[in-house]
């Protein structure tokens, strides 16, 4: 199979594992994959409503200005985020993979020094010296377990929470430009003028309040608050845009 192939199925894996219900309430299953979503659909909504708005202050009228302006911040933010997460979650595995190749290195050469900080570690979580030793001496029979057990608890990485970067940057890429487009809509399709630029901010809001509900079921917060913090900011972040890019405007003209 080639490394294309297994990336598309690793793909389908986890979205076929999102779609199951959680076994605990405590379960973050999809975070890894929901963060950089969530985060590019929010970004790219604030993104480019705040763009369109600065240049629609600083250009007035001209619908071709702002358009430019939209598909230029769709395209420039989507590429840009999804290359961002990719790198983050990249340089996260590989710094998880040295590490394990260091503890690797660590257990075998150093295998006493390395049972006394486990044993600190548990200590410090509160079991007692006959416990410790207990668990140390059971995780330390399987070299493999006990390698991850150092890496989380001595280092606090762990696999399992980072996710796939290929997933981070795809699903970034994606959520930005969808949430990107909300702005830009109104302009492709009527062309310009106040209908536009009113429907623009009005598509935004709502989007931008659609994504604090669906940020609260994660959060367990209440959603109509979420919902009326995401769309608030991104109208803080439009106004200043537009009175910024309408005084540029007077002052260039």
């Amino acid at each position: 199979m080639s490394r294309i192939a297994r990336k598309v199925t690793e793909l389908r894996a986890r979205v076929r594992a999102l779609r199951e219900p959680p076994a605990s309430p405590h379960e973050t299953r999809g975070a890894s994959v929901v963060r950089p979503v969530v985060f590019g659909a929010t970004d790219g909504l604030v993104c480019n409503l705040s763009l369109i708005m600065g240049v629609a202050g600083a250009a007035g009228e001209d619908p071709h200005s702002i358009v430019i302006a939209g598909v230029a911040g769709l395209l420039a933010g989507a590429f840009s985020m999804a290359v961002g997460e990719y790198i983050s979650v990249q340089s996260q595995r590989e710094i998880l993979a040295y590490q394990i190749d260091l503890q690797r290195h660590q257990l075998h050469h150093t295998p006493k020094q390395e049972r006394q900080i486990l044993r600190k570690i548990y200590l410090a979580k509160g079991l007692s010296r006959a416990e410790a030793d207990l668990m140390v001496k059971r995780i330390m029979k399987d070299p493999e377990r006990a390698i991850d057990t150092f890496v989380r608890e001595e280092i606090g990485l762990s696999a399992e929470t980072m996710g796939s970067p290929v997933a981070a940057g795809l699903g970034s890429l994606s959520s930005f430009a969808v949430g990107a487009s909300v702005p830009l809509l109104p302009f492709l399709v009527l062309g310009g003028g106040h209908m536009a630029f009113a429907l623009s901010i009005a598509a935004s809001g709502v989007a931008l309040f659609a994504v604090g509900l669906g940020v609260s079921r994660l959060t367990h917060r209440h959603p109509i608050l979420s919902g009326v913090r995401q769309a608030a900011l991104g109208g803080v972040a439009a106004a200043v845009t537009f009175g910024v890019g309408s005084l540029l405007g007077t002052a260039v003209r």
